[in-house]
């Protein structure tokens, strides 16, 4: 049998046994209960018409943005600065004392964003970050979210689906979230892992590491998540639907120019792109003098035409590097809930169901994917979800021996 550590343990563990690097905090806001309403009321109702019903908060939430050290796997362990939000609730603070807590946690790995500040550490610039604080933090949960290399106050370039640095800045950052927690007298009592769109995906990568390291985890939820990038990414060049967003040109741009510095491939951009359109995609790699209006209106005039050859792609530098990306090849032990519309402009419901079809292949019956229905977009499935992994969340946490339970939602 293998070992899984309890959580307190293991994160004490994994702050002792870790990268050794700096870490700061800063204390960035304070969400009153009638703020936390107007996220999940009126904001919510601007990110997604017709947003579902949120549980109300219950409780006011101090917001800190945590600063660390990492490094870069891919790269020898060269050292990277990097950054996330701590959401803390404040439930139980009486005549100026603080008293030691036992408080759930989770953590959201975030979607792709546009801009380099659009991410939880900055959460007036990222509503996805808002509504995880009002729904969890509102309630008594600890949120903690990385942003990953690159964005946030990070020093580097962006390193967008590169998975080793994704699953090390999400390690690091737990890591640093634990030791502002225990300045605060908290002490977890479970994780969970949940994550949205590229989050989902780097929610399975990151769920794969902590099993790797035999650490405790209670479950994880995605939404709208990719399993495969070569796949996910194969689809639109080969088999394009009407329904294709305009906007998935930023994961053709973010994809190459992440590839190239990371695994330190010069011009490997340069041969995906076509030669009108590569300085602009460069500008908005490295988020230089553009906005989310110079985005090119899908692929056509973005890509180079010998990719839509799935051989040549197949065999092709960046094809050889996103098809060895396959976190969901992992035996997992943890329960976990995938999310996904059957009308999102941006994953397939086939590619949401991958993880859970190749799961089930090996008689594993610990990934469930869900359809959250056919009407929604790739937002709407995102707001539609959280309520869900909040209600099964809480039902998991709430059993007596705090072991997870593998009944159905």
């Amino acid at each position: 049998m293998s070992l899984r550590l309890p959580l307190f343990v293991a994160l004490l563990w994994l702050t002792a046994t870790g990268f050794a690097g700096e870490i700061s905090w800063e204390k960035i806001g304070h969400y009153d209960v009638t703020r936390l309403k107007e996220i999940l009321t009126t904001e919510a109702g601007v990110f997604n018409p017709g947003a579902p019903e949120y549980s109300l908060p219950t409780n006011n939430v101090t917001l800190y943005r945590v600063i660390y050290s990492s490094v870069i796997p891919e790269q020898d362990n060269r050292r990277i600065t990097a950054s996330g939000l701590v959401a803390i609730p404040d439930t139980s603070k009486r005549e100026g004392v603080v008293a030691t807590r036992k408080l759930p946690m989770i953590s959201y790995q975030h979607g792709t964003v546009f801009g380099k500040e659009d991410v939880p550490s900055f959460p007036e610039n990222s509503y996805e970050a808002r509504l995880m604080v009002a729904q969890f933090a509102g309630h008594g949960y600890v949120v903690i979210a990385p942003d990953y290399f690159g964005l946030g106050k990070s020093d580097g370039k962006e390193g967008y689906v590169v998975i080793r640095s994704q699953q090390q800045a999400c390690m690091d950052f737990l890591s640093a979230a634990q030791q502002l927690l225990a300045k605060e007298n908290i002490i977890p009592t479970t994780l969970f892992l949940s994550g949205w769109s590229q989050g989902g995906f780097v929610t399975q990568a990151f769920l794969q590491r902590l099993e790797q390291e035999r650490m405790s985890v209670t479950a994880a939820a995605t939404v709208a998540g990719p399993s495969d990038p070569f796949a996910f990414i194969s689809g639109f060049l080969t088999f394009p639907r009407k329904v294709d967003a305009s906007w998935r040109s930023i994961l053709f741009i973010l994809l190459p120019f992440s590839y190239e510095q990371y695994f330190n491939i010069p011009g490997l951009a340069q041969s995906f792109i076509k030669p009108e359109a590569y300085d602009l995609a460069r500008r908005i790699y490295l988020r230089k003098d553009v906005t989310s209006k110079d985005l090119p209106d899908g692929i056509a005039g973005l890509v180079r035409e010998e990719y839509y050859d799935p051989t040549f792609f197949a065999e092709s530098a960046f094809g050889r590097l996103l098809r060895q990306v396959t976190p969901y090849r992992w035996v997992f032990r943890t329960p976990i809930h995938m999310y996904y519309s059957e009308n999102d402009e941006i994953l397939r419901p086939a590619q949401a169901r991958l993880a859970e079809n190749y799961q089930q292949s090996l008689g594993n019956d610990k990934v469930v994917a869900i359809s959250i229905g056919e009407k929604l977009n790739h937002r709407g499935a995102f707001a539609h979800a959280v309520p869900k992994w909040k209600a099964w969340f809480d039902k998991l946490q709430t059993h007596a021996d705090g072991q997870p339970s593998n009944s159905p939602e």
